[in-house]
């Protein structure tokens, strides 16, 4: 990759990982639930799912899913429906914390963090979205040398996407925490967590409900 490329790359990578999506929502919704290692943990999770797109783009795998209607709407209805769970269980832990007879406690604000637990949910929100399919299949080939090996150049784009996504998320991962650090009280989890939970419910629906 010549270097006015990659600088156009870099350009393109940044302004899609700045743009509001099911990643920034998550990596909020989990910050607001265990803290900055829980977000930061999420963001691994997710960037380590471009690897995967990169990989089944180069090899062509994502062209034949995207020509089979069944089998794209099939990924799409399996990840709207874990976008759904991830909002549901949020909106869930809001109420439960919004119980007055329950007696609220740091414990019971903050999840404790569990590593497996958040790679999963960060991994399988990116692989699962049939949007990042999409994206890689029409951003890709702006950047890969017919002439060269396609595998490389699209790791090494899914690579400057992963050093982006994960300086950004952790950011975010730390502003969240920090927020709640200096907002005492139940109010600031009960809100994080609904407004984030009603934010993945939203873009389920929306992503179960749009035309191929």
């Amino acid at each position: 990759m010549d270097p006015h490329t990659f600088i156009t790359c870099l350009i393109a990578v940044t302004m899609l990982t700045l743009t509001p999506g099911v990643d920034t929502m998550l990596v909020i919704r989990n910050s607001g639930r265990g803290g900055w290692w829980d977000g930061a943990t999420t963001s691994l999770g997710i960037c380590c799912g471009l690897f995967v797109h990169a990989t089944l783009s180069a090899l062509g795998i994502s062209i034949i899913l995207l020509k089979t209607a069944w089998a794209f709407n099939i990924l799409k209805y399996i990840g709207a429906a874990y976008l759904i769970y991830l909002g549901l269980s949020s909106l869930r832990q809001a109420s439960k914390n919004g119980l007055p007879s329950q007696k609220l406690s740091l414990e019971t604000l903050i999840s404790p963090f569990r590593i497996i637990r958040s790679l999963r949910e960060g991994f399988l929100s990116n692989v699962l979205n049939p949007k990042t399919i999409l994206f890689y299949m029409a951003f890709l080939p702006q950047f890969i040398d017919p002439e060269g090996p396609h595998l490389q150049q699209s790791l090494l784009v899914a690579l400057v996407h992963f050093c982006i996504g994960m300086f950004y998320q952790c950011s975010l991962a730390a502003m969240v925490t920090k927020a709640k650090q200096l907002i005492k009280g139940g109010t600031t989890g009960r809100v994080l967590n609904g407004l984030s939970g009603s934010i993945l419910v939203y873009i389920g629906v929306r992503l179960a409900s749009a035309k191929q």
